[in-house]
């Protein structure tokens, strides 16, 4: 049986706190470029703790349990963090590839867009670019994930950690994609001010909902498979930071709402070959979630 009242606070915290933060940046049109863009940043990275914050009132407030039922105190099966670290970087270097292949847009084996960037930078011209971007595309893979689980931990306490196991009742399936939509609808706000998919601030929005729909039966597959936000955490850390990665490889000019990152098209293919693998499998529904 569900309980409404906690989901209903829980969602009326998370997207007020959130969506006012996302929101807060269109006020600033009378600051420059730069500190706009450093301002929004730390506005939306603040605004991912809505869901988190959402979570742990409702939980105590209005479900009337205990913090530890979120989880942070489980880790779950270690196997599992494998896949939440590296999984993100195989969909990118996928979504790369099925960008050249449809069409969308041309490899680049003279790493245009990182060369352009080296001659505007003091000091860096006579650098190698093959040396740059493998230098970022390390520090993507391995370091930032963590770096970013810290900040991505707000939403997956209230998406997996708390919204997630409430709406199981439902079926797995069923809690998985609604989960996934609501995440997907949270991020209007940014998608309307341009984020993800330029040029597209309505189509965008669903957009958006397909890719966290895809993403979140991911998500979902890992949480119950450890009961831990941490495992989700990290692997939404990994897409943070490997989510652009494949736009370096390519030649500029293409459309970025439509390839080139985790977020497009070419990823989602990825993306919906990896989870019929689960589903063949039988590794989704999972059969012993937490074990």
């Amino acid at each position: 049986m569900i309980e409404r009242k906690p989901l209903l606070w829980f969602l009326a915290i998370a997207f007020t706190i959130s969506w006012t933060l996302f929101l807060m940046p269109l006020a600033l049109s009378g600051r420059t470029t730069s500190s706009q863009q450093f301002i929004r940043l730390g506005l939306w990275t603040l605004a991912m703790w809505g869901p988190g914050v959402g979570a742990i009132i409702a939980t105590r407030q209005f479900a009337k349990q205990p913090f530890s039922i979120l989880g942070l105190n489980t880790l779950g099966p270690k196997r599992f963090y494998l896949w939440a670290l590296f999984l993100p970087t195989l969909l990118a270097i996928a979504a790369g590839v099925l960008t050249v292949l449809f069409g969308i847009a041309r490899f680049d084996p003279e790493l245009q867009l990182v060369r352009g960037s080296l001659k505007n930078a003091p000091g860096a011209a006579n650098l190698d670019p093959w040396i740059v971007i493998s230098a970022q595309a390390a520090i993507a893979i391995l370091p930032a994930p963590f770096f970013n689980m810290l900040f991505a931990l707000g939403e997956e306490l209230g998406w997996r950690g708390f919204l997630l196991p409430r709406l199981l009742p439902l079926g797995q399936w069923k809690a998985i994609i609604i989960t996934g939509v609501i995440w997907g609808i949270w991020h209007a706000p940014v998608i309307v001010q341009g984020e993800n998919y330029p040029g597209y601030p309505i189509a965008g929005i669903f957009m958006m909902i397909v890719f966290c729909v895809l993403l979140g039966i991911i998500f979902g597959w890992l949480y119950l498979n450890t009961r831990s936000p941490w495992s989700v955490a990290l692997t939404h850390g990994a897409v943070n930071a490997v989510a652009a990665l494949p736009v370096l490889f390519l030649k500029p000019g293409f459309n970025l709402a439509f390839g080139g990152t985790l977020a497009t098209f070419p990823a989602w293919v990825a993306m919906i070959v990896f989870i019929g693998w689960l589903a063949a499998s039988k590794r989704l529904p999972v059969q012993s979630p937490g074990r």
